[in-house]
């Protein structure tokens, strides 16, 4: 079927495009930005209005996690990129003391933008601030699950940005594999696993760099030193935020030490708190995309013991923020990520039997701990393998744009955030400008080489093994290089630059 579907016209123009220049300049990618900057700006009513429709996000949500989220990305990129764009100046070693060492950030070129429909405007314009800041073209798949939101980004980002260098193109999974096809430069993925390593496997046919950001079990390991009522009310933020359907949201509790039922009672009074004694009015509490993903959970619901909530209502696609305890190792709900309003909570022993817990498992997107005590926290970001990690809170990491977001192992590759942002879609180009004085320098490099071993290279050896076996040979190797290069340049100024 998806046979009928050929983009590679919009990918040659794209290109063209990208040969061109046409976002070469500092002055062309800063224009796209503030356009990008104005789409938000004015048409806050649309965007509001697709994101309720799809998710039911309420207009004070959408404009925190959507709309702020991305303006913060672009505030971030604005500030990084004029020195982003100049070549940084490397300091030089001892061997190239007469030469200048530079890193050239360059642009891929054309860049296959996959989002995801939980944060469908979010994780669809903050890649593409990221990649065009950075000088590519792309193209932006949006997610077809939520047809709303990708319609308003399709209407849109024409009537904004240069449709020269950037390109919408909506459509189902026939769409995507057509795309697939194609030659890009750089493919950055937002989703599941299982999709995840279809992108991998396509753009292996042509050695295409990819961001894969995918999801996982992220646990939350609640100690007994802890505030449970902060704890309670940061994770039951973080999880029943988008009724569940977040990748960053605490997929399972793991509770240290005895004090299951007092954090039972502390989540209980958070919900009732943030949501009321009836959640299904709550207009911050959101839906399940669709009746499939529906389905997924309420089968989970259905072999738990719960010790609060589980109501649900297919025709809203409703589920309440559920609790469950009791839970086994062995349960489905244990072998999947959840990505709905479910927290399931596993009593362990200590912090040492959960970090076990944490690791026998594929590494999560994000580990999160509460808990007062510095050895407790230490251990456990000592011990543990993640993408990101917040101590007493949850989510918050990934907020903050000096620090890059991504996953690791089955959690994803790569990652994102302000500057990192920059880096990713960037090539980082080595480049040596060689000096052309004082060419007998050069005589060590060249043949013919003497038969026996140089006394320059027996010195530059011994100085270097003495640098990697302890700091005093930096030192030694340093003055020693050093006068060796001014008595090889006194002696070819001397000798009329020949040995």
């Amino acid at each position: 079927m998806d046979q009928e579907f050929d983009y590679s016209e919009i990918i040659s123009g794209l290109r063209k495009s990208f040969m061109n220049g046409k976002l070469k300049s500092y002055e062309a990618r800063r224009h796209q930005l503030i356009q990008l900057n104005k789409l938000l700006d004015e048409n806050n009513e649309a965007i509001c209005d697709a994101l309720w429709k799809d998710l039911r996000k309420s207009n004070p949500i959408t404009k925190i996690t959507e709309i702020l989220s991305v303006k913060n990305e672009l505030a971030e990129i604005m500030v990084q990129l004029d020195k982003f764009m100049k070549p940084e100046r490397i300091k030089s070693d001892w061997q190239n003391i007469q030469n200048t060492l530079e890193i050239h950030n360059e642009p891929y070129g054309i860049v296959l933008i996959l989002s995801a429909w939980n944060y469908p405007l979010l994780l669809s314009l903050k890649p593409i601030a990221g990649a065009i800041a950075a000088g590519n073209c792309c193209v932006i798949k949006p997610s077809e699950l939520a047809p709303n939101t990708a319609a308003v980004i399709e209407h849109l980002i024409p009537k904004y940005m240069d449709n020269d260098c950037i390109r919408v193109i909506n459509g189902g999974v026939p769409e995507t594999t057509a795309l697939l096809r194609e030659r890009f430069d750089y493919i950055f993925y937002t989703g599941s696993t299982n999709v995840g390593k279809i992108i991998l496997k396509a753009a292996s046919n042509y050695f295409t760099p990819v961001t894969l950001e995918m999801g996982g079990k992220c646990p939350a390991i609640v100690d007994k030193a802890s505030n449970l009522d902060i704890a309670a009310n940061r994770i039951v933020w973080g999880k029943f935020s988008n009724s569940g359907q977040t990748c960053l949201a605490v997929d399972y509790i793991l509770c240290v030490g005895g004090i299951q039922d007092d954090l039972i009672n502390a989540l209980k009074k958070s919900i009732l708190r943030f949501y009321g004694e009836d959640p299904q009015k709550s207009i911050d509490y959101g839906r399940m995309i669709n009746n499939r993903n529906f389905q997924r959970v309420i089968k989970l619901i259905k072999k738990s013991n719960i010790v609060h909530g589980g109501d649900y209502d297919e025709k809203d696609l409703y589920i309440s923020p559920t609790i469950l305890k009791n839970i086994s190792v062995d349960d489905d709900i244990m072998k999947e990520e959840i990505f709905g309003p479910l927290l399931p909570i596993i009593n362990v022993v200590d912090v040492e039997e959960a970090v076990q817990f944490i690791n026998l498992r594929e590494k999560p997107l994000a580990v999160y701990i509460f808990s007062k005590e510095k050895t407790t926290i230490d251990f456990v970001l000592q011990n543990t393998s993640s993408g990101g990690v917040s101590v007493n809170d949850v989510i918050m990491h990934a907020t903050v744009p000096s620090l890059p977001f991504g996953g690791v192992g089955e959690s994803g590759m790569g990652a994102y955030n302000g500057i990192h942002s920059l880096k990713t879609f960037s090539h980082q180009k080595s480049c040596l400008i060689a000096a052309q004085r004082f060419e007998s320098l050069n005589k060590i490099r060249y043949p013919p080489y003497p038969s026996q071993e140089n006394y320059v290279l027996r010195f530059i050896t011994n100085g270097l093994n003495k640098k990697i076996y302890g700091r005093r040979g930096n030192r030694y190797l340093t003055i020693g290089t050093s006068l060796i290069a001014c008595g090889v340049v006194f002696s070819a100024y001397v000798y009329n630059f020949k040995f």
